[in-house]
Formats: C-alpha cells, sequence, structure tokens
C-alpha cells in the first residue's frame, strides 16, 4: 500500500514539475494564460509558470513564413479573364496580437490576399497586368502590409508567380507579336536599301566631282599652254617685225620660205592634184630656206626662252 501511495505520489510531483517548467524552442514565442486570460509572453529558453494556474495558450511561430495563395481567375478592366498565382511571405512581429486580435491569422491573411489581387488587377488592363507585374506586386504589399499591421503580422513581400491569360487571348497576342516583328523587319530592309540609294549616289556624285575637276585641270594646262605658245609666236613675229625693220632679207625670205612651204605642202596632200611642178626660181627658194632656218633657231631659241618662265 505504500508502494502505490508512493508511485502515487511521485507521478503527482512529475507532473506538477512538467506544468512547471517549459522550454521555447529558438524561432518561438509562446503565450501565457491565467485562468483563461493572456498574462506574459514566454521567449526562446527555459520558463517556469504556476501550476495548475497558468496554461500555454498559443505557440507562435516567429520566423518568416511562405503562403501559397490559391489560383483564381480575375477579370480585368476591359474584360478579360485571367488566371493569377501568387506567393506571400509574412512574419509574426508581435505574439500575443497575432492569437488574440484575429482568429487564424493565415487564413485570415489568405483571403485577404485573394480580394485585393481582385481588387488591384480588376483596376488594370490586360496588357498593364502583363507587362507591369512589379507595379502589382508593389501596391498588393501595400495593402496586405497596412491591413496585418494591427494583427501584429508582417507582410514582408508579395510575389505573382503566373499570369496566365486565356488560349484564345493568348494566340492573338502571339499573331500580333509576329506582325510586329515582320513589320521592324520590313521597316529595317527599307532602311538599308535607303541608306544603299544615299551611298551609292554619294558615290556617284563624289565621282562626277572628281571627274569635273579632271577636266577643268585639263582645260586650265591646255589654255595655259595655248597661252605660252601664243606668247612665243608673238615673240617671234616681234623678232622679225625687228628684222624687217633693220633691213634684214632673211627676214622677208622667211616670209617667202613660209608661203611656199605651206603651199607645196597643199600640193602635196592635195587629193585632186597627181602632179607637182617646180618653179624656176628653185634656187631662190634653197636661199630662202637657208634664211628661214637661220630665222627659225633664233625665234625656237625666244620660244624656249619663254617656256621657261613661270
Amino acid at each position: 500500500m505504500e508502494l502505490i501511495i508512493t508511485g502515487v505520489l511521485l507521478l503527482l510531483a512529475l507532473a506538477i514539475i512538467a506544468s512547471v517548467i517549459k522550454t521555447v524552442p529558438q524561432g518561438k514565442e509562446f503565450t501565457v494564460e491565467r485562468f483563461g486570460r493572456f498574462t506574459r509572453t514566454l521567449k526562446p529558453g527555459l520558463h517556469f509558470i504556476m501550476p495548475f494556474i497558468d496554461n500555454i495558450g498559443y505557440k507562435m511561430n516567429m520566423r518568416e513564413r511562405v503562403l501559397d495563395v490559391p489560383n483564381q481567375d480575375v477579370i480585368t478592366k476591359d474584360n478579360a479573364t485571367v488566371s493569377v498565382d501568387a506567393v506571400i511571405f509574412i512574419q509574426v512581429l508581435d505574439a500575443p496580437r497575432a492569437a488574440y486580435e484575429v482568429d487564424n491569422v493565415d487564413f485570415a491573411i489568405l483571403n485577404l490576399c485573394l480580394t485585393n489581387v481582385r481588387t488591384v488587377i480588376g483596376s488594370m488592363d490586360l496588357d498593364e497586368t502583363l507587362s507591369k507585374r512589379d507595379e502589382i506586386n508593389a501596391r498588393l504589399l501595400m495593402v496586405l502590409d497596412s491591413a496585418t499591421n494591427p494583427w501584429g503580422v508582417k507582410a514582408t513581400r508579395i510575389e505573382i508567380r503566373d499570369l496566365s491569360p486565356p488560349h484564345d487571348i493568348t494566340e492573338a497576342m502571339a499573331r500580333q507579336m509576329k506582325a510586329e516583328r515582320l513589320k521592324r523587319a520590313e521597316i529595317l530592309e527599307a532602311e538599308g536599301a535607303k541608306q544603299s540609294a544615299i551611298l551609292r549616289a554619294e558615290g556617284e556624285k563624289e565621282a562626277a566631282i572628281r571627274e569635273a575637276e579632271g577636266r577643268r585641270e585639263s582645260a586650265f594646262l591646255d589654255a595655259e599652254a595655248r597661252e605660252r605658245e601664243a606668247e612665243a609666236e608673238a615673240k617671234a613675229t616681234e623678232l622679225v617685225s625687228n628684222a624687217i625693220a633693220a633691213g634684214d632679207v632673211s627676214a622677208i625670205n622667211y616670209f617667202l620660205g613660209q608661203k611656199y612651204i605651206e603651199a607645196f605642202g597643199k600640193l602635196a596632200t592635195s587629193d585632186q592634184q597627181r602632179t607637182v611642178i617646180i618653179p624656176a626660181e628653185f634656187s631662190n627658194i634653197l636661199s630662202t630656206i637657208t634664211g628661214v632656218g637661220e630665222l627659225g633657231k633664233a625665234a625656237h631659241e625666244a620660244i624656249r626662252e619663254t617656256t621657261r618662265k613661270p
């Protein structure tokens, strides 16, 4: 009998000790209730509470957690239906408020997220919904963080994981994208042809300018040569005129010999004249030619001096 009483007392003592000593693991906090009323919060570590009076109310996870938001169909501002899938990251900052201010904080946050996703996406067009995902995330985070703050919960971030329009809209978008790419390719091809034509025209223009400059330079050189030739001829004429004025018979013979030579040249090259008659004064012609040679030397020297001038 004494053994039974001893065993009962031992079990009772163990139960009392177990109800008094509480160990809180890292990353969690326990709420303590006395006669059903919240009294304090137990941080990670070893704690003692009053047996039979105090008890553990809620064991709150204080680490950052991920909640998977259920997939839902949302109608955009332009009456297009998109399928939205999201995730939200939360962290409990105040264990008592998260435990007693709202019933089932995870369920409340999920429903809050579902309703706000419909509100935010419903205020945007389909194109904005598909292209402004970061803006959607920022707007949802701002609303959820403000709503969960009274519950002692921090919404750290929210991510739209998937936005899927209906199949027919996806096909229409693909056709539109293909048309845009073809249009862009045609524009680039036209721009390339335009640039090629411009470069070709500029090349032809440059070639024409260079050719004209060459002709102008050639004409300038020809004119300069004719000018120098005329100057030489004038110089020779001046020398002959001076010789005639001085009474030099060779100068007169020069002109006569020149006329004879021109006449014989025409007779020799004429198609109708087959016979050339040499006049009796042939000896005089020879002396005239001799005079021509003397004056030719003088004229040649004058021409050389003239052409040497720049």
